[in-house]
């Protein structure tokens, strides 16, 4: 599945790096830490978060992801929104919690990646 098609699956919109939604998802990852994100996600995930500040998409530039999903129906902030669209990284938005959003994409079968 690639991102764009991901985002319809949890009601989302896309709303950075249309020309890159076509990336295919290899895993999925889940969390608000920073760090955490940085130390065991693999490249190819998608990650799922509420954080919406830029630093969001250094993380996610640094570990190659395929894009991120922002729950709760929050929207990325103005300079995160500027540096994801200049970076390519595909940003969703979503109306549903990280819990239902990460149910369904589970059920479509992204799953999460144990470190090798």
């Amino acid at each position: 599945m690639n991102v764009a098609e991901a985002a319809k699956k949890i009601d989302g919109t896309l709303i950075t790096a249309a020309a890159a939604a076509d990336r295919e998802i290899q895993g999925g990852y889940a969390s608000d830490l920073l760090s955490d994100v940085m130390g065991n996600s693999r490249e190819g995930d998608i990650w799922v978060t509420l954080q919406k500040h830029v630093n969001i998409v250094a993380v996610a530039q640094l570990n190659g992801l395929a894009g991120i999903v922002l729950v709760n129906g929050r929207k990325p902030d103005p300079d995160a929104l500027a540096k994801a669209e200049e970076a390519g990284i595909p940003i969703i938005s979503t109306p549903l919690q990280a819990f239902d959003a990460i149910g369904i994409l589970y059920a479509q079968g992204i799953l999460g990646r144990r470190a090798a």
